[in-house]
């Protein structure tokens, strides 16, 4: 399996409405996507953030499963979302457990 995790930072404050759609639309890729285990998204309450406002974990069958996803239609509605809304900056880690 294969734990993939983004935080994501966006250049000007988001309406809870706007974080609040963007949280929904990630957590309906499970049901477009093949090869999605689980995903769950939230916001980050940390005061260790370094403005990071958004935290992403999906769990993918396997390489190939996460290889298919990135370019996947709805992912890439997803990222088209993500641009309007201001991101900023993203980190992604993935690795195998």
């Amino acid at each position: 399996m294969i734990e993939h995790i983004v935080l994501i930072k966006f250049k000007n404050e988001l309406t809870d409405d706007q974080l609040n759609g963007l949280i929904q639309q990630t957590l309906s890729l499970k049901d477009y996507i093949p090869g999605i285990i689980d995903i769950q998204q939230g916001r980050n309450f940390s005061n260790r953030s370094k403005g990071y406002e958004i935290a992403l974990t999906a769990r993918f069958t396997d390489h190939e499963a996460l290889e298919n996803y990135l370019p996947h239609p709805k992912h890439q509605e997803l990222l088209k979302s993500l641009t309007e809304l201001g991101l900023e900056d993203t980190i992604v880690v993935d690795f195998e457990i």
